[in-house]
């Protein structure tokens, strides 16, 4: 089978791109045809075989007549069509696998490959991966940076709130692009020519399926994890010393329920905390004794801290649909307390210990509520270590199981 990858970034740079990198890359391993589209960049990895990508764009960047004409190549790009048909017509693909393409790329890439299969006479199944929400939210997150409040109001098509509640990086004139994207895609209908929709949580999907355009296309697919990571678990699970920390691993910012968590870490000076990552309140965590700020953390080092951790946090506070965070920590053999928001109870079997649960969850926001609960497994080692042995008995999808899933899928 010949499948075209498509993103609009072809190089390490978040969730998205790990996915398509790990995809194809075993994809490729089963014997099947792989090329990738998306934009040019110095440090990108991949790519297809008539070297056709778009010139890459920074909207953080840049000024002159390029600042201009952004607003345009945003909703409409006459290249990425042209460059995309190049590669079509060279590859001839089976399946065109979309993921992020909102913005860079834009949806004019799914005309092109319509018009491609009425011309050719072939059969080229459309799929894409949900992310994020950014078909149904101009802003892709379903909430609010201004206020840092969740927020559904564009749900239905009203894109006209992108523009009220400033959703774009708080700037007017960017949610107004936003906004006028999404209504002039959603009025064009182009999104009626994807066959399948791939959702990485029941929450997406339900979400997702707000659109009657969606809704019958969905399919739930969790997130996979590495072969090598789980073989680790299976030689180490039980064979590890947990140390007296709770751990925290992640971004530091205000959405994902960092300012909540570090005022209930003052409340809490008997218990011990490791917080890894980096971000943006990275400076609120000095001066705090309970906390040791670690920094960003990566392989060995990473993995080691989440097996040694009593248990881990997840207080994210926006809809996350399948944190690698809350899947990592179970499958180092390591309970998560997390927030009861987005897909995150989908991925931590709650109950009693006795029925198998790996973690519990807290009502994201309440700082009341995360510190009882803190305060109770810390005290409680055995109930931590009940939770710990039940994690052995989690499991997530290795990318091969994944694939097999996803045969069906780009089969149809």
């Amino acid at each position: 089978m010949r499948v075209l990858m498509i993103n609009k970034f072809l190089y390490p740079n978040g969730g998205s791109e790990t996915y398509i990198f790990k995809l194809g890359a075993f994809l490729q391993e089963q014997g099947h045809e792989v090329q990738y589209f998306g934009m040019e960049h110095k440090e990108r990895c991949v790519g297809n075989r008539v070297n056709a990508y778009t010139d890459n764009m920074d909207f953080h960047g840049g000024g002159g007549l390029s600042k201009i004409l952004y607003p345009i190549k945003t909703i409409y790009s006459r290249e990425a069509r042209r460059k995309i048909r190049l590669i079509l017509e060279d590859f001839k693909p089976d399946v065109c696998h979309i993921n992020n393409f909102n913005y860079q790329l834009t949806p004019s890439i799914l005309l092109e490959i319509v018009k491609w299969r009425k011309d050719s006479g072939r059969k080229c199944r459309i799929v894409f991966t949900a992310h994020d929400y950014q078909l149904i939210c101009p802003n892709h997150m379903l909430n609010n940076p201004v206020t840092h409040q969740n927020c559904e109001k564009c749900l239905g098509g009203h894109f006209t709130n992108c523009i009220r509640g400033r959703c774009i990086h708080g700037s007017t004139a960017k949610s107004a692009v936003g906004a006028m994207e999404a209504f002039f895609w959603n009025r064009y209908g182009v999104y009626r020519n994807i066959d399948a929709v791939i959702c990485c949580s029941r929450f997406l999907k339900d979400k997702m399926d707000s659109n009657p355009v969606f809704a019958g296309k969905t399919t739930v697919l969790y997130n996979f994890t590495d072969h090598a990571e789980w073989k680790g678990f299976d030689e180490l699970a039980g064979g590890v010393q947990k140390k007296d920390y709770v751990l925290y691993f992640g971004r530091f910012s205000e959405e994902k329920g960092i300012g909540t968590l570090i005022k209930m870490c003052r409340e809490l000076p008997e218990v011990s905390f490791v917080f890894a990552g980096t971000g943006p309140m990275e400076e609120e965590l000095g001066g705090i004794p309970n906390i040791n700020n670690v920094g960003f953390q990566s392989g060995d080092a990473l993995e080691k801290l989440i097996r040694e951790a009593r248990f881990s946090v997840y207080p994210s506070e926006w809809y996350e649909n399948c944190p690698f965070s809350v899947m990592e920590s179970q499958m180092y053999g390591t309970p998560v307390l997390g927030s009861d928001i987005g897909g995150i109870p989908e991925l931590i079997r709650t109950g009693t210990a006795a029925e198998g649960a790996t973690g519990e969850l807290f009502r994201s926001g309440d700082k009341e509520e995360l510190k009882e609960k803190i305060r109770r497994l810390w005290k409680d080692r055995k109930l931590t270590e009940a939770y710990a042995g039940n994690c052995r008995n989690i499991t997530f999808d290795s990318v091969e199981a994944y694939c097999r899933k996803l045969m069906k899928i780009y089969q149809g």
